[in-house]
C-alpha cells in the first residue's frame, strides 16, 4: 500500500520546500522527510522511496551535521528503519556515518564490504571496529595500507578473520609495530603464524607466544638470537615548536574574539596539528607543553575534559579525539571504561568546572 492522497500531498510540499525553503529551514524539512520515511518506508512504492531519496540528497549538504549525527545516533540500532535511509547516513561525513556503521543490524555484509572498497579511511576504520565481521570484509581489511585501519581491525575481538587475512597482518606487522601486540594476543591467531611472527617481535611478545603457543624450541632459541634487530617505531611526539606565523594567527584571532572551538574543529579537520595546539592551549590558558602533555598524554577523559572547557559538544568528541591522534600517529582507541569516564565529563562537569579540573593538575 503507497500513501494516501493527504500523504502525497504532504510529500508533495515537502519537496517544493525542500526546492525553495520559505519560513521552513532546511533542518526541519530535512527532519520531517527523514521521520515520514522512517515510519511509512516499509509502505512506499518505488516511486515514493525515490522522490524522498531525492529530496534528502537535496537537502544533506545544506543541513547542520550536528543534526545529521543526532539523527544517526537515533537510528543506528533501529531495526525498522527503510534500508536506503541508513544507506544516505552511512554514506555521509564519518562524524555522522559511525554510528551507523558500528552498530546498525540493518548494514549487510555487502554494504560494508562496499564501504571498505570504495569509502575513506575514517569509514575504513568504523568497518574494522564492527561487530561481527566476516571474512570477505575482514580479508579486504587487511589489504588496506591505513595503520589506524589494521590496528582496529586486530583490536575487534568479534571479527572473523581468516587465514588468508591473517598471513597478510602477520607480514604487515614486520614494519607496523603497532600490530605485533594485539595481534599474538589473538586466540585465534593459528599457532604457524604465531611461531612465524618470532623472527621480528620484541622480547615480551616471544615471552607470550612461549607461553601460549606450541612453538618449537629450535625456533624460539633462533627467533631470540635476532632479539637486536627487533623493529621498534616510536610514534610521532608532540614537541616541536610551531612556527612563529601559527603563533601570531592565534593571538590576531584570540585578540579580535575570534578564536572559538569552532576554529579549532576547522584546523584539526585540515591537519594543522600544531595551530591546533597552539590555540587550543591559548583557550584553556595553559602552557603548550602542559596542553600537549594533557590532551596526548593522560587518557580520553583528558580530552573530555578540555573538550568540554572550550565548549566543544559531546557528539563531536570521537572526530577531535581520532583525528588528533592520528596526526600524533597514536592509536585512537577508546576502551568501554573510557568511554564510560567520557560520558560523565560532559553529563557532570560544565565549562567552568571543566576548566578549573584541568588547572587543579
Amino acid at each position: 500500500m503507497g500513501l494516501t492522497a493527504r500523504d502525497m500531498s504532504d510529500m508533495g510540499r515537502l519537496a517544493q520546500l525542500a526546492a525553495n525553503p520559505q519560513d521552513t529551514t532546511r533542518e526541519e524539512i530535512f527532519l520531517a522527510v527523514t521521520s515520514l520515511y522512517r515510519v511509512q518506508g516499509a509502505h512506499l512504492s518505488d516511486r515514493e522511496c525515490g522522490l524522498v531519496r531525492e529530496i534528502l540528497r537535496r537537502l544533506t549538504n545544506d543541513v547542520e551535521m550536528a543534526i545529521r549525527i543526532a539523527l544517526a545516533e537515533r537510528l543506528a540500532e533501529d531495526t525498522t528503519a527503510p534500508h536506503d535511509l541508513i544507506l544516505l547516513l552511512a554514506d555521509d561525513r564519518i562524524e555522522v556515518a559511525r554510528p551507523i556503521i558500528l552498530r546498525s543490524p540493518l548494514l549487510t555484509d555487502e554494504d560494508v564490504l562496499r564501504m571498505v572498497l570504495e569509502c575513506d579511511v575514517g569509514h575504513q576504520e568504523a568497518v574494522a571496529a564492527r561487530e561481527n565481521i566476516g571474512e570477505p570484509v575482514t580479508e579486504a581489511l587487511a589489504k588496506c595500507e591505513a595503520e589506524s585501519v589494521l590496528v582496529a581491525l586486530v583490536h575487534n575481538a568479534t571479527a572473523k578473520i581468516s587465514t588468508t587475512a591473517y598471513v597478510t597482518l602477520i607480514e604487515k606487522s614486520r614494519q607496523v609495530s603497532s600490530l605485533q601486540e594485539p595481534l599474538v594476543q589473538r586466540k585465534d591467531l593459528p599457532p604457524a603464524l604465531a611461531t612465524k611472527m618470532c623472527d621480528w617481535v620484541s622480547d615480551a611478545l616471544k615471552v607470550y607466544i612461549a607461553k601460549n603457543y606450541s612453538v618449537e624450541p629450535a625456533k624460539l632459541d633462533a627467533a631470540f638470537a635476532h632479539a637486536q634487530t627487533i623493529i621498534k617505531n616510536e610514534p610521532a611526539t608532540a614537541k616541536t615548536p610551531p612556527a612563529e606565523g601559527a603563533q601570531k594567527l592565534v593571538d590576531k584571532l584570540a585578540n579580535a574574539g575570534q578564536l572559538k572551538a569552532g576554529f579549532l574543529l576547522r584546523v584539526l579537520h585540515q591537519g594543522q596539528i600544531d595551530l591546533f595546539d597552539l590555540a587550543f592551549a591559548h583557550l584553556l590558558e595553559m602552557p603548550l607543553e602542559e596542553l600537549r602533555t594533557t590532551f596526548y598524554e593522560n587518557g580520553p577523559k583528558a580530552v573530555a575534559l578540555c573538550c568540554r572547557a572550550v565548549g566543544i559538544d559531546r557528539c563531536v568528541f570521537a572526530t577531535v579525539f581520532n583525528l588528533s591522534r592520528q596526526a600524533r600517529k597514536m592509536r585512537p582507541v577508546l576502551s568501554v571504561r573510557d568511554m564510560g569516564e567520557v560520558e560523565a565529563v560532559f553529563n557532570i562537569f560544565s565549562k567552568p568546572a571543566a576548566l578549573a579540573e584541568l588547572h587543579k593538575h
